[in-house]
Order: C-alpha cells, then sequence, then structure tokens
C-alpha cells in the first residue's frame, strides 16, 4: 500500500481499517472506523481534504479526489462506493451506495438513502435527494425507493465489506 504524507498532511487511518497491499491513500485524508480501501482504489487528498465517515467500503480500481481550493470531499458513514467509481470533490452523505463505474462530479451532493446506478454521471451541482435512484448519463431521477426495505440493504453491503475485510486481515 501507499500511504503518503503530501505538503505536511498524512493520512489519518484507523487500526481497524483495511488498506489492501495496493491501495493509495495519500494527504489529508481521515478515514472513520471499519473502513476498507480496495485493490487498485485510490483516495488522493493531495489539493483538498478528504474525510470519510464509519465503515465506507472504496472498492477496487475507484478514485477519491477533490478540487483545489474549492470542494473537498466528504463521505458518510454506511457508504458504499463501487468498482472503479470516481467520487470527485463533492458530499456523499449517510447510507448511500454509488454504483459501479458512476462518476460523481464537483460540488454535488448525494443526500442520505439513495443510491446512484453503475455507469451513471452525476453532473457538476447535482443534488441528489434522498431516497431516491439516479441513473444514466447525465443522471436523473429514476424512482423512489422505500426507505425501510433501502436501509436493510445499504447497511447489509456495508456490514459485508466490513465481513470480508476480515478475511484479509486473518492473513496479514
Amino acid at each position: 500500500m501507499l500511504i503518503k504524507e503530501v505538503n505536511g498532511k498524512y493520512p489519518q487511518i484507523p487500526e481497524d481499517c483495511f488498506v489492501a497491499e495496493n491501495a493509495t491513500i495519500v494527504g489529508d485524508v481521515t478515514l472513520g472506523n471499519e473502513c476498507s480501501i480496495w485493490f487498485n482504489a485510490v483516495v488522493r487528498g493531495d489539493v483538498n481534504a478528504i474525510t470519510i465517515g464509519n465503515k465506507v467500503n472504496i472498492q477496487d480500481g475507484a478514485v477519491v479526489h477533490c478540487t483545489y481550493q474549492k470542494h473537498p470531499t466528504v463521505i458518510g458513514n454506511n457508504v458504499s462506493i463501487g468498482h472503479n467509481a470516481i467520487v470527485h470533490g463533492c458530499k456523499v452523505k449517510d447510507n448511500v451506495l454509488i454504483g459501479m463505474g458512476a462518476i460523481v462530479m464537483d460540488n454535488c451532493v448525494i443526500e442520505s438513502n439513495s443510491i446512484v446506478a453503475a455507469g451513471s454521471v452525476i453532473t457538476q451541482n447535482t443534488v441528489v435527494e434522498s431516497g431516491t435512484i439516479y441513473a444514466g448519463v447525465p443522471a436523473k431521477k429514476v424512482k423512489d425507493i422505500n426507505a425501510s426495505d433501502f436501509a436493510g440493504e445499504i447497511e447489509r453491503i456495508s456490514n459485508n465489506y466490513v465481513m470480508y475485510s476480515s478475511w484479509f486481515k486473518e492473513e496479514e
């Protein structure tokens, strides 16, 4: 794993997090508890701060970055960022699923209890409303989701990733 200081800022990573051997975390990055940063994922806090809550999984090949002097990236709790997704200079609130290959651009807000579908592009300054699914390029609201069904599903994925990371920790 590449964990590196940039401009005097060193990533803060609790001991109960899993960071894959070839993941990269640099600069002003703060992880919450029980997070997992998977293979080839990049969390690059070199030009602004990245703050990540508890039980967040950043899956293989995903990129989390921010915008110089403008937009930090803030990610809440119980968030799953799918394989090869890009999350850039935005706010992602609690209990969110960012699908595989999705792109979330600068100054977006992904409200709690929502889904960004795989392959979607959330264009700059978009607010994804709580309890909705956004899909497409550019992404638009495609449906409302039942909060009770949804909350369990996001929690399940988040918990699964804590479990998966434990498999790798046992081998260390």
